[in-house]
């Protein structure tokens, strides 16, 4: 092992140890310094994690979610120097973390502050004009073929619990209350899209969710549309695109025959 592996490892080590070879330019003691150093790196990590999981934070407590940070951060180390990236296999973690198994729904909320985060930090576009949507919707006979294209900040997320309701329970100021009226056992899907510099959090039918997918993933409205209604007979199309024309969601739209919009 190198020195700067020893010394890495030596950080987030569980019982914490002073890397051999480690001198200090004043002759203190190296392993006093060091463990000033490791604290501040394990603090930094916990914050990060923290500060991207408020909601998250808030249903276990500080205490034991910075238990399970530090626990995450020993296992994981950043790969990147860019912290807002840093934690994107959390929710993984706490979903195979035993002592948070009485909150299953706990893993989910993780995931979606971290997509939160995904889509604050996505690249910037200009949605399509009002004028281009008019102009589709105007030609039926090329609608079922169009393809769109969807924001970058764009991300959908499904879950079995009800994790939007319970995030945006935490976004009013009667947040007991608020709690209170959520059936955590409700599966519940989200669009999370970013607007100037707010992440917007919408909840939204499954079968809304795999529609956009769909369309994420290149295929033509047509398409998409069916293989929404497959999952989900009461699926409304028009309803699913137009909230995704409200929130400035179309980046773009291709023809078959090349045309862009």
């Amino acid at each position: 092992m190198s020195p700067h592996e020893a010394f890495a490892d030596s950080l987030l080590a569980v019982q914490p140890a002073c890397p051999p070879g480690l001198i200090t330019w004043n002759g203190s003691d190296p392993a006093r310094r060091f463990a000033v150093y490791r604290n501040n790196v394990m603090v930094s990590l916990i914050d990060a994690l923290a500060d991207t999981c408020p909601v998250t934070q808030t249903l276990v407590g500080e205490e034991f979610f910075r238990a399970v940070a530090a626990e995450y951060a020993r296992a994981n180390p950043p790969r990147s120097p860019v912290m807002a990236h840093y934690g994107a296999d959390f929710a993984g973690f706490i979903e195979e973390f035993a002592p948070a198994a009485g909150l299953p729904y706990l893993a989910d909320v993780a995931r979606l502050e971290m997509l939160r985060a995904e889509a604050y930090h996505a690249a910037d576009a200009e949605p399509v004009s009002p004028e281009a949507i008019a102009l589709l919707a105007a030609d039926p006979g090329r609608l079922p073929a169009a393809r769109f294209t969807l924001h970058p900040s764009l991300r959908i997320m499904e879950s079995r619990h009800a994790v939007v309701s319970l995030w945006a329970a935490h976004q009013g100021d009667d947040v007991y209350s608020a709690l209170a009226a959520v059936d955590t056992a409700l599966p519940e899907s989200a669009l999370l899209l970013r607007a100037g510099l707010d992440v917007e959090i919408y909840r939204i039918t499954a079968a809304t969710a795999t529609f956009i997918r769909h369309l994420q993933a290149g295929r033509g409205l047509g398409t998409a549309v069916d293989l929404a209604l497959a999952a989900d007979a009461a699926f409304d199309m028009t309803e699913a695109l137009g909230l995704l024309i409200r929130a400035g969601a179309i980046g773009g739209i291709t023809h078959p025959e090349g045309e862009q919009t």
